[in-house]
């Protein structure tokens, strides 16, 4: 009898251990992969909303182009020196932004 009660003695001293485990690598994950992923979508936010006309920005695919248009969600780029390459494509398509020098 003596035996049988000291092994569920033994299983409730564990649950602390384990709770200290769970907040360790949740703090750890969230220290790690979370936080840093939210600030830099919030930086890409930050940076989509401050877009301007004649800013000169770099697509997803590698582009460089002069923003001529600028709605909701969507921009209208002009490519190149040829003022008849002007394309339309989301903001979220836009990974860098240069402001002119003036």
């Amino acid at each position: 009898m003596g035996i049988l009660l000291t092994e569920t003695a033994g299983a409730g001293s564990m649950l602390p251990v384990i709770l200290m485990y769970v907040v360790v690598f949740g703090g750890f994950f969230y220290f790690i992969l979370y936080r840093p992923q939210k600030k830099e979508q919030k930086k890409m936010r930050a940076m989509l909303s401050s877009l301007e006309v004649g800013d000169v920005v770099l697509t997803s695919s590698g582009f460089y182009g002069v923003i001529i248009d600028i709605t909701d969600d969507t921009v209208i780029v002009e490519f190149g020196n040829n003022k008849n390459c002007r394309i339309p494509m989301q903001k979220s398509a836009i990974s860098q932004v240069e402001k002119p020098e003036e």
